[in-house]
């Protein structure tokens, strides 16, 4: 159960088909993958992924130093595993690349603990179900024409999502950001649940102007419709609009999330794995979302996602963007609209380790 080893690698996994996110073109995945391996030869592995290049170097190379406190700690004590690293840590934290950096390494550890209980994760957490609904956003960029974003949608339809999500922001007036919403409605028809993401592109008035046309178009939720640090504006958009306000996963720390839970700011709170520091944070946050009556989601990786998502209570919905398929032997199944999470024990995947070394641009 001690951990004997660990190694941190960063990978560039190419795309099938590049895009532009934010106004960058986008031609890879990018990933920090931990191992940690115990004394008795199980081993577990954790990741964060980005689909830029930005600073993973620097966040691997902090991983890879973290990590080196690790050896000798037990598995099945994460907890105190994730608190002696951050503390090693604090002085450039809370939040910001040292949780990137703690999450690679936290995953592993529960990996591992799964692993060594022979438990999946999802029930190691505390096993509140085993799948959950799922919804499509890979691949429904802003910078898609109408028609090309509602092809998009209908493939994920007609590949077994009942909802998608898509990006907005570029367009000028309100009218034309929802006339992206109508073409993507008549293309999945009217059973399809529709959320929007705004990306955190609209002033506060722009917001409230586009919120109610959105609203009367019958999307399920609207997404970071104006800046995560305006926490007052973003309150004052849900009292004023009737659709739900969802948000989250520009935050890093508890006290960033009791904030906007104090603030009755969001109906659907969005958690982001690697900003937050890992699966140890994770279930805090979770916890007092649960507290203030609110459901939780995850940001991507969602074969990470499912896992913790289903551990909860007000686990809601998983949102599937396969960022990492490309270095795992396989991904967790869909079935009947809802996201399976593997019984295998820890995380139930299984990496593809050709792969790793094909993409490994550091090590």
């Amino acid at each position: 159960m001690k951990i004997a080893t660990v190694d941190v690698d960063v990978l560039r996994v190419p795309v099938d088909r590049p895009y532009v996110a934010a106004g960058r073109a986008v031609d890879a995945n990018w990933h920090v993958l931990a191992r940690v391996t115990t004394a008795d030869g199980v081993q577990g592995f954790g990741y964060i992924v980005y689909p830029r290049p930005d600073l993973m170097m620097a966040i691997g190379h902090a991983s890879r130093e973290l990590g080196e406190h690790l050896v000798g700690l037990s598995v099945l004590e994460p907890e105190a595993a994730w608190d002696r690293l951050a503390r090693r840590g604090d002085w450039v934290g809370p939040g910001g690349l040292l949780h990137c950096a703690l999450t690679p390494l936290d995953v592993a550890v529960w990996d591992a603990a799964g692993k060594t209980m022979g438990q999946p994760l999802h029930r190691l957490l505390g096993g509140y179900r085993d799948r959950l609904p799922t919804y499509a956003s890979d691949g429904l960029w802003v910078s898609l024409s109408p028609d090309e974003l509602a092809a998009s949608a209908k493939s994920h339809v007609d590949n077994g999502f009942p909802a998608v999500k898509l990006r907005l922001g570029k367009e000028p007036t309100p009218e034309l950001e929802a006339r992206r919403v109508h073409a993507v409605r008549a293309a999945v028809g009217p059973d399809v649940r529709i959320m929007v993401d705004a990306t955190e592109s609209w002033s506060l008035t722009r917001a409230r102007q586009t919120g109610r046309i959105l609203q009367d178009s019958g999307i399920a939720w609207l997404e970071d419709p104006v800046h995560h640090l305006d926490v007052a504006g973003l309150a004052a958009l849900r009292r004023r609009l009737d659709i739900p306000i969802a948000a989250g996963e520009h935050l890093y720390h508890l006290d960033a999330f009791r904030s906007l839970l104090d603030a009755r700011a969001v109906d659907v709170l969005i958690l982001d794995l690697a900003r937050v520091g890992g699966v140890t944070p994770w279930r805090k946050i979770a916890a007092l979302a649960q507290a203030h009556r609110i459901p939780v989601c995850g940001h991507v990786v969602p074969e990470i996602q499912v896992h913790l998502l289903c551990a909860v209570p007000n686990g809601y919905l998983v949102e599937y963007v396969p960022r990492s398929a490309g270095i795992l032997k396989s991904m967790p199944r869909l079935e009947r609209g809802e996201l399976v999470a593997p019984q295998k024990p820890g995380l139930g995947l299984e990496l593809d380790d050709a792969a790793v070394r094909r993409y490994r641009v550091s090590s």
